[in-house]
């Protein structure tokens, strides 16, 4: 087994803090040890072999700026520490770019998990941001032993920037089937309290941030234009357009606004409530988001943004096109209002497709083996 310090997010809850927590939970079940490394303020009674808290000045869902200090804390943990190898969940930090210099003079490995989102539809990488964010980081990519992506679109995005293939793995996103799974009989508490919540409604749930990428506008003026005769509606999550679209779409919508939710347990029964999850992103990675409500039997609709349309493609889902969203889904919602049969099976092919490929087991697998190319041979288990 190996020790893995793990360099990632603990908070702002965002994607790469869901990764990164249920990442080295499933490491730890299979025995390695893990030094989570992370922003944060350092607590008293924190164990140091177990975490580690790097100053910092701005953190954010998205971005984060390490203090002044943060490298040579990062430095003395790591020599503290010793750890077999080290992994980056890169949380779009000044840091990301020193790491391979840092771990090459201490003489460790260096994986990196590299999250951007990306739009498929922009091959020739000359415009976007996200665009800007992948040329920016490449020259430093390449310096990492591995880099892990989510799909093969966004590996060839890498490679047109110049990051060896050598250095490059695509390891899906995976989720725990166990956990996120369709409703079962006795139904939990959670769920049973949401179904007198929105008695005689059919639920529609977004979930995730409330950013302009994410395209819950193109959503919401959809919805409006329809109004789906008794369907809800639910927006869980949070972000910086939240307050200025909840001014515009409220209840008179049938938009329910439900807010950050911390709670697992509640999402899962959010997601077992749902009759359909819908994701009208503009630019993704792979949506830890849409792999839950897969995994729990919900029909899925996404825009094929970075590789979510990957995900569902070939009847595990309805994939729509990242241009015209509002239209799209004008013409959709009241097709989904009236075939539940369709939801049904939907779902129910949108769970055959998590359970084939985006387990949380099945990535670990992976992960595991690009550990034992990068550790000297003894330190992992066989």
């Amino acid at each position: 087994m190996a020790h893995i310090a793990w360099l990632g997010k603990k908070s702002p809850f965002c994607g790469n803090v869901t990764y990164g927590l249920s990442t080295t939970a499933a490491l730890k079940q299979r025995g390695h040890e893990i030094s989570f490394i992370h922003f944060d303020t350092p607590a008293a009674g924190l164990s140091k072999s177990a975490e580690v808290a790097l100053p910092y000045l701005v953190k954010s869902q998205v971005y984060t700026i390490p203090s002044p200090g943060a490298q040579r804390e990062l430095r003395e943990s790591l020599e503290r520490l010793q750890p077999d190898l080290v992994h980056a969940s890169l949380t779009l930090s000044p840091l990301d770019f020193r790491l391979p210099d840092l771990c090459q003079q201490l003489g460790l490995p260096l994986v990196a998990t590299f999250h951007p989102p990306f739009d498929a539809a922009l091959r020739n990488l000359s415009s976007g941001t996200q665009q800007l964010t992948y040329q920016l980081y490449a020259p430093s990519l390449a310096r990492y032993d591995r880099v892990v992506v989510f799909s093969d679109l966004q590996a060839d995005v890498l490679l047109r920037l110049g990051v060896p293939a050598s250095r490059l793995a695509v390891i899906p996103n995976g989720v725990d089937p166990e956990q996120w799974a369709p409703s079962t009989m006795p139904e939990s508490t959670d769920l049973l309290e949401l179904r007198q919540r929105f008695a005689g409604q059919r639920v529609f749930l977004y979930m995730g941030r409330i950013a302009t990428e994410k395209n819950v506008e193109a959503l919401l003026r959809a919805w409006r234009l329809v109004q789906p005769e008794g369907c809800t509606l639910v927006i869980v999550g949070d972000g910086p357009v939240r307050q200025s679209l909840m001014q515009s779409f409220g209840p008179e919508c049938h938009v329910h606004w439900w807010g950050h939710e911390p709670d697992q347990a509640k999402r899962v029964a959010l997601l077992q409530l749902a009759e359909v999850f819908l994701l009208p992103s503009l630019v993704e990675g792979l949506s830890l988001a849409l792999l839950e409500a897969m995994a729990s039997g919900t029909a899925c609709v996404a825009t094929d943004a970075g590789a979510d349309g990957e995900v569902l493609e070939g009847g595990a889902g309805i994939v729509i096109s990242t241009q015209g969203v509002t239209t799209q889904l004008r013409t959709l919602l009241p097709v989904l209002r009236d075939q539940p049969v369709l939801t049904a099976e939907l779902g129910r092919r949108a769970r055959t497709r998590a359970l084939e490929r985006y387990t949380l087991s099945r990535n670990i697998d992976q992960l595991e083996q690009l550990y034992a190319e990068l550790v000297p041979e003894g330190s992992l288990a066989a």
